[in-house]
């Protein structure tokens, strides 16, 4: 069962998923669906909402041009403001990760207060 998206966890691996090349917008599903062993589904109707707005963000930049079967898709990629917010995100997530890992991992409250924490 595909896991909910805590708030700009979607944006997150969007900006991820542009970090190698341009893609479009099922490429970036496929992507997130793919290296997260589908613990999360991206519906359109969430994707591309995060797509625009990371667009009008100035962190993607949009084009028209051919897809892999012919036709015209359009593709997304980062913008150097992108590829910094995406450095930015990823500490604060590496940073989110680390303090929850502790809580989870710590004793009894009352033998951290003894410790004199």
């Amino acid at each position: 069962m595909p896991l909910p998206f805590l708030p700009g966890t979607l944006e997150l691996l969007i900006l991820r998923a542009l970090h190698w090349e341009p893609t479009h917008g099922h490429g970036v599903a496929a992507w997130i669906r793919l290296v997260t062993d589908g613990a999360f589904a991206v519906e359109e109707g969430s994707l591309y909402p995060a797509l625009h707005r990371l667009e009008r963000q100035g962190l993607l930049f949009s084009d028209w041009g051919p897809s892999e079967h012919g036709r015209r898709a359009r593709t997304y990629q980062l913008t150097p403001a992108g590829r910094q917010e995406l450095r930015r995100r990823a500490a604060d997530w590496a940073r989110y990760v680390s303090a929850v890992g502790r809580a989870l991992d710590h004793g009894r409250p009352r033998a951290l207060w003894a410790a004199g924490k």
